[in-house]
């Protein structure tokens, strides 16, 4: 059974966000599942069986199985068209917890169209901002995370979080952002211990909610995102209605066989 490692959000190995990528030959349960994202060790890995018209897909942390993300979708699609799986012109199509989703070739990059997932302001729940050390302007939450925007850059980048304290929270994640610099419209970070996961690289699923908060704030259908990371990412990011067309480039980085 083969499975990728793949740089997602990227042009560069070893940058943007790695996710593992099995292709199935048959179902299997969802504990081999968990064990063979334990094993690779990445934010996530997807699972792809042969559907149809398409895929269904499953994503799996170390930890848990996650019902959206966007870095594994989008090397899940540079993978089916690499290994020739489908032809460059095909649409990839995913059937997932969150529905359908699909990803096409756009000139060098894959375009994801994803649920769009805007926050609605909320009180967090105590001790999130001492947790993460930061003085919020705005607190929000999403389907699935917190969002908390902070004045600057800096503050930004200067978030160390206590891990311990937020993996005792009722919440599966954190955005941290605030507006941009250079060419860059937005930047943001994200944290996720509750899920196996202490900072993600570069985070998708939070831009279907990112991009709807700042497109109104910057009153900007079409932007562009760095998720400051260590590794770092960029993200092209459209709003269409209730969806979010996330843009991004992949490098495939290992290639391997499953043995158990």
């Amino acid at each position: 059974m083969k499975i990728f490692q793949v740089d997602a959000f990227t042009n560069q190995p070893f940058t943007g966000n790695p996710a593992g990528v099995c292709l199935l030959e048959k179902a299997v349960d969802a504990a081999w599942m968990q064990n063979v994202a334990r094993e690779m060790n990445l934010s996530e890995t997807a699972f792809l069986l042969p559907e149809e018209d398409g895929y269904r897909m499953r994503w799996f942390t170390p930890a848990v199985e996650v019902a959206l993300c966007g870095h594994a979708t989008l090397a899940s699609a540079h993978i089916l068209w690499e290994t020739g799986k489908l032809g460059r012109d095909q649409i990839a199509r995913f059937y997932t917890l969150s529905g359908l989703l699909t990803a096409e070739h756009c000139g060098d990059e894959i375009e994801l169209n994803f649920p769009a997932t805007p926050p609605s302001a909320s009180i967090a729940p105590a001790g999130l901002a001492e947790a993460l050390g930061v003085s919020p302007r705005y607190i929000g939450k999403s389907r699935f995370d917190y969002l908390v925007e902070v004045a600057s850059v800096e503050d930004v980048l200067a978030v160390d979080p206590d891990f311990a304290e937020l993996r005792r929270l009722p919440v599966r994640g954190i955005m941290v952002t605030s507006r941009g610099f250079g060419d860059y419209d937005f930047v943001s970070r994200f944290f996720a211990p509750g899920a196996g996961v202490n900072e993600d690289p570069v985070t998708g699923s939070a831009h279907c909610c990112l991009g709807p908060y700042w497109g109104q704030h910057l009153g900007k259908q079409e932007m562009l995102a760095y998720q400051a990371s260590a590794r770092g990412g960029v993200l092209r990011v459209t709003l269409s209605d209730d969806r979010v067309i996330l843009g991004g480039q992949s490098v495939t980085v290992i290639v391997g066989e499953l043995l158990a």
